[in-house]
């Protein structure tokens, strides 16, 4: 029996950059496309500080969720992508407030560059 791939689309999180959908809802899951710190009201990147930019990226991903009748709760995995990791005590500071209950499993990496040459990228998947 197939399981139909429900995309998740919405003009609170920044429309895809290129050939994907913001989420994709498969039965209980939920898969959240990487995000990056642009404010989807305004346009604009947020990047001035690693903060910031985190900032954003866990709003978009909160708006997603939310949607598709997920909470950050549901969040069960992540994975960061930052360009420096210099700066991953400011992030986590961020990250850790964000995800006040039990933390989903995680990994982060630096790599060296990202989408519209931003310093943070993220990515999840929710499970209900």
């Amino acid at each position: 029996m197939s399981t139909a791939k429900i995309p998740i689309k919405i003009p609170n999180a920044p429309a895809p950059v290129g050939p994907y959908s913001q989420a994709i809802l498969i039965d209980r899951q939920l898969y959240v496309s990487g995000q990056i710190p642009l404010n989807p009201q305004t346009g604009q990147l947020e990047t001035t500080t690693i903060e910031q930019a985190t900032t954003r990226v866990l709003q978009n991903i909160e708006a997603l969720l939310k949607e598709a009748g997920f909470s950050k709760d549901d969040v069960v995995k992540v994975s960061i992508f930052m360009k420096n990791l210099e700066e991953f005590q400011a992030m986590n500071t961020i990250y850790a407030n964000f995800f006040s209950g039990v933390a989903p499993a995680r990994e982060t990496v630096q790599v060296s560059r990202l989408p519209l040459d931003v310093n943070i990228e993220i990515s999840c998947i929710a499970y209900k």
